[in-house]
């Protein structure tokens, strides 16, 4: 598994992730737990730096020098 997500794309999914999980925390049902997924997915693949839907689609956002 190489990295294809780029430094500044990692950080924007983190915070993005980090921002929709706390927005979820604040509550409970069924649209904070929607939100708290669809966070989770930012998230992870900012940490990993590897992005599956990326990887189809032949996309690569690290600067290689």
């Amino acid at each position: 598994m190489t990295t294809n997500v780029g430094a500044y794309d990692r950080v924007i999914r983190v915070v993005i992730g980090s921002v929709l999980i706390g927005i979820a925390s604040y509550g409970s049902g069924l649209p904070f737990i929607t939100l708290a997924c669809i966070g989770i997915i930012p998230f992870a693949t900012g940490v990993l730096g590897w992005c599956p839907v990326y990887k189809i689609l032949g996309i690569n956002t690290v600067k290689e020098y």
